[in-house]
């Protein structure tokens, strides 16, 4: 009786030990948002091989399943890692590098960061920067070159606006690239006054001098990329969407990361150029473990703050200027005809209410009502009112970066007058529903890279300075639940990758973040002050202690 007795006991035990799977991690004693359909909350989840096998309780995660690391986060909010639906990864990268000038407060400023940066890396062939912003400016107005003439006689400088679609580019770099007084450029213009290059470029003008600056090598933009990678991780971004990338670009990202020296995951545009629909067409999107190749970056006009962005009626602060588009309607037409008979994404940049119309317009034509092909209009800001119901007619996705509005709100009814701002600008709820979804992102290093800023402006329409009181235009702001869905889930859909990232739930590779405060409970006042804790990556940690 007493060895059967035994016999059962064994048995029991064996049995309920098989019942315990191990794996490599569990989280648990958090509150989790899984960002599932329902926005679910739970309490733990169990990792094994990079992928999320289990969501649940406290008490199902730890019965069921074993690991030598348990993290307990004792009460903290975890949710999926953010996902930036529009960025510029790379040239973020580079730009850590470079002149800072965000923020800058007049001309003066400008000059002054430029010799600081200079005295600290002498002997360089170029000194490029960027992040100015003339609206910040004294009078408001562009600035010129003569200074930068005076100091650097013989070193080419080129410093980008903040939006990237204006520069400033002293005489040295302007005799480089050739450029005359009163040269003109369709898509772009070359500032001239009283017969002199004030060394203002406008959109396609920008490339003239830009082209000519020299490539990093190969291990400088390595040293660049990891960069780039560590401060996203410590903003909890763990996917990045780069928009507008030449091949080569993408082969060197592809090739840091299957080296395990890139541990960010990016979705990657390609830029509208030949040589990139020579080498993808054919051969289709690409996909690894950390890479998605699956679109084409398109421009179809420029920035409401250089007033490049194309208007239907003309600017309310220059009279008689309209905008223009960076190419002729015939090329838009050409480049959808090309990819509506590939899985390649579209995806145009368009900001003014004309731009929206025409490319709009062109959607509509090759897609052909209801559709999953998931052409995109980044940025989407200005919106004629009869135009909105072109997003919903043939599935088109309004990608939208929330802190644009907050950064334009002081200036863009200067550029638009307050009814046609009221009425078109900056529309992220009414953009929302016409198709239920919306993702998000911040357009870095044009804004700045925290998600943190996306939400706060998102939902409470307001900036950094908790401006203005009671929100920006707020019949337009996102619920808290809509804007971290825009933020992961939705931000994931729009690349085409929502069965692989942007929730936490089984099969989903693991990336997620623990965060101090939790941003569902969060008021306007407290949500810049959260930290990330702990950033990961398919189930392995690559921020924090």
């Amino acid at each position: 009786m007493r060895l059967f007795i035994l016999t059962v006991i064994m048995c029991c035990c064996t049995l309920a030990f098989s019942q315990v799977q191990r794996v490599d991690l569990i989280v648990h004693n958090a509150v989790v948002y899984t960002v599932d359909i329902a926005f679910t909350k739970a309490e733990a989840f169990a990792v094994k091989d990079g992928k999320i096998i289990a969501v649940g309780s406290n008490k199902d995660i730890l019965n069921h399943y074993t690991a030598t690391k348990q993290t307990d986060v004792k009460g903290k909010a975890v949710y999926p890692g953010f996902i930036d639906a529009h960025s510029h990864f790379v040239g973020y990268s580079q730009s850590l590098f470079s002149v800072d000038l965000y923020d800058a407060k007049s001309i003066a400023e400008l000059v002054a960061r430029v010799q600081q940066f200079a005295a600290a890396h002498p002997g360089r062939q170029w000194i490029t920067g960027g992040g100015w912003d003339q609206n910040k400016f004294p009078g408001k107005a562009f600035p010129t070159n003569e200074t930068l003439n005076r100091l650097y006689p013989n070193t080419p400088v080129l410093l980008d606006r903040i939006d990237g679609h204006a520069a400033l580019a002293n005489a040295k770099a302007l005799e480089l690239a050739g450029i005359q007084p009163n040269q003109k450029i369709e898509g772009g213009e070359i500032e001239t006054k009283d017969g002199k290059l004030t060394g203002i470029l406008i959109d396609n003008a920008v490339g003239l001098v830009a082209s000519k600056i020299p490539a990093p090598s190969a291990e400088e933009m390595e040293t660049m990329l990891q960069a780039a990678a560590h401060n996203c991780f410590a903003q909890g971004l763990t996917t990045v969407s780069d928009c507008g990338l030449m091949y080569n670009a993408v082969q060197l990202i592809d090739s840091l990361q299957q080296a395990g020296k890139l541990a960010m995951r990016v979705y990657a545009m390609l830029s509208d150029d030949p040589a990139n629909y020579s080498r993808y067409l054919q051969r289709g999107p690409y996909q690894t473990d950390k890479l998605f190749v699956k679109g084409f970056k398109v421009y179809a006009d420029g920035a409401l703050g250089s007033r490049g962005a194309c208007l239907l009626q003309p600017y309310n602060d220059k009279p008689g200027w309209y905008g223009f588009l960076l190419s002729p309607q015939s090329h838009f037409d050409s480049v959808a005809a090309m990819l509506t008979t590939t899985d390649f994404q579209m995806c145009t940049h368009a900001i003014g209410d004309s731009a929206n119309r025409v490319i709009l317009s062109i959607y509509n034509k090759y897609l052909h009502g209801k559709n999953d092909k998931r052409w995109r209009i980044e940025h989407a800001q200005i919106i004629n009112p009869t135009d909105f119901k072109l997003f919903g007619a043939a599935s088109i996705v309004p990608s939208v970066q929330p802190t644009h509005a907050t950064s334009d709100m002081y200036w863009a009814a200067d550029r638009l007058g307050k009814e046609r701002l009221q009425s078109e600008g900056y529309a992220f709820q009414q953009l929302l529903q016409q198709n239920g979804w919306l993702p998000l992102g911040t357009d870095f290093p044009v804004e700045d890279i925290s998600p943190f800023k996306t939400f706060l402006a998102a939902v409470f329409r307001v900036d950094a300075k908790d401006y203005p009181p009671g929100g920006f235009q707020m019949e337009n702001a996102l619920t808290k639940e809509q804007a971290i869905r825009g933020m992961t889930i939705w931000a994931a859909k729009a690349g085409f990758l929502e069965n692989e990232i942007g929730s936490i739930e089984p099969a989903k590779k693991a990336d997620f973040i623990i965060l101090d405060k939790d941003l569902m409970q969060s008021t306007a006042t407290s949500i810049l002050s959260t930290k990330v804790l702990a950033t990961y990556v398919g189930g392995l940690k690559v921020y924090g202690e």
